[in-house]
């Protein structure tokens, strides 16, 4: 975390890891910008520490001011991104020994990678072997997770806007089947992501409050799945309200610790892969207690949805962009900039850098304070964090088809300089 000189020559190095979100081109935007004003070269990885080992790299200067620009409304990962996780340095020394002949064959000097927890652990290792192999690389972790479970910051870049579609969706949906309850859907069920942290889960509990109000019930991962309980919550409000809304976690799991909804496979990063939990509430809610069902599953929609993005979101969003080439560009290592709040209302934050030791494989999983005691809905405690992060309208411009116009960028790539390296 200690500052160095600046190099007197040098490019800096972009990629972006992990599920894109509807806000992390706005964090490439800021990252760019930034890096312009500041007459410093960038380049962005193609499919993030993927590119890097492929030498695949993007030559951003070749993009217009405006389309940098349009990157701060548009959704997914302007440059690629990937699941790909470096095992340990004895383990596979020949990937980082490539990662630095990469870096050294471009006169590349500073490192940002934007990403969750394993994303944050890739920096961290690339921070310290450059130092191990005498490779003056500064390393700057930038945040961004849709499930909000980075440690430190006070919330992830990229959930804002996931939470806000949530709650937004819950409502509509909601109000739907309130509609036709009496001869149609009793029992309405949401499955939003979140595999050990229940934070998008929380966020659906903004919809409405009191117990008559949509979601009616919340599972979230940090509580054992009880069914009898949750059966029983159901039935209670089906026959109290007359139908009743349920927005469930994918991982939950049960006494055993296992996902409900367990596909028997993993990914690229080792984690469970999940079928979906919703046809398997499903099923209990149509067996036990005989109630006409209907779930969904947004899957990808909820972090994509640019159009409904959160202003604070995508402001957030760019700022850590920003502060992570100030942060560079002062000679600090192995650090992310996060997110401090400074007051909730009114609500203001502030950008501070943190060593990435102590985020890098850490999660952050809702307080129990958060919860309610039946382990079904959210506190008052949790609806004052969560409500800001949802808190203004950020939307895209839109065209004459009346669609939204997204950036369109170019992409050219860089001349390569080393002996193809198959991964």
């Amino acid at each position: 975390m200690k500052s160095k000189a600046r190099p007197a020559t040098g490019r800096l190095l972009y990629a972006q890891s992990g599920g894109v979100t509807a806000a992390i081109n706005a964090t490439a935007a800021g990252v760019i910008q930034n890096a312009r004003a500041h007459r410093i070269p960038v380049y962005a990885a193609h499919n993030g520490i993927l590119g890097v080992l492929r030498e695949a790299l993007i030559d951003t200067s070749k993009e217009s001011a405006s389309a940098i620009a349009a990157l701060r409304h548009t959704p997914g990962g302007a440059f690629g991104s990937c699941r790909y996780k470096l095992k340990s340095l004895d383990a596979n020394r020949v990937e980082y020994e490539r990662l630095i002949d990469v870096l050294r064959a471009h006169d590349i000097r500073w490192f940002l990678y934007n990403g969750g927890n394993d994303s944050a652990d890739t920096a961290l290792k690339i921070s310290q072997l450059g130092k191990a192999m005498d490779y003056d690389i500064r390393c700057i972790g930038v945040p961004k997770t849709v499930d909000n479970d980075l440690a430190v910051t006070d919330c992830c870049p990229g959930f804002g806007s996931v939470a806000k579609y949530t709650a937004v969706s819950t409502l509509e949906a909601s109000l739907d089947v309130a509609s036709m309850a009496d001869t149609s859907t009793k029992v309405f069920i949401l499955e939003v992501m979140g595999r050990h942290a229940g934070w998008i889960a929380a966020a659906a509990g903004l919809a409405g409050e009191g117990a008559d109000a949509p979601p009616h019930v919340i599972l979230f991962p940090e509580r054992v799945f009880d069914e009898a309980a949750f059966l029983a919550k159901v039935k209670a409000t089906v026959e109290r309200v007359g139908w009743c809304t349920v927005v469930a976690s994918e991982g939950i799991r049960n006494a055993e610790g296992q996902f409900l909804a367990e596909a028997g496979t993993r990914d690229s990063f080792g984690h469970a892969q999940l079928g979906g939990v919703a046809p398997v509430l499903a099923a209990l809610v149509k067996e036990q207690l005989g109630y006409k069902y209907h779930w969904a599953l947004p899957d990808y929609l909820q972090r994509s949805a640019r159009h409904m993005a959160s202003k604070t979101d995508v402001d957030q969003a760019y700022a850590v962009g920003k502060a992570a080439v100030d942060y560079a560009l002062a000679g600090m290592n192995a650090v992310m900039p996060v997110i401090v709040r400074t007051s909730d209302m009114p609500y203001r934050w502030k950008i501070e850098p943190a060593a990435l030791e102590k985020i890098a494989n850490r999660e952050k999983k809702m307080p129990s304070g958060f919860l309610t005691r039946d382990g079904f809905g959210i506190t008052a405690a949790a609806r004052r964090y969560l409500s800001p992060l949802i808190q203004g309208e950020a939307p895209p411009p839109y065209g004459r088809d009346g669609l939204p116009k997204y950036a369109q960028l170019k992409n050219v790539a860089v001349a390569r300089k080393l002996p193809v390296f198959n991964t």
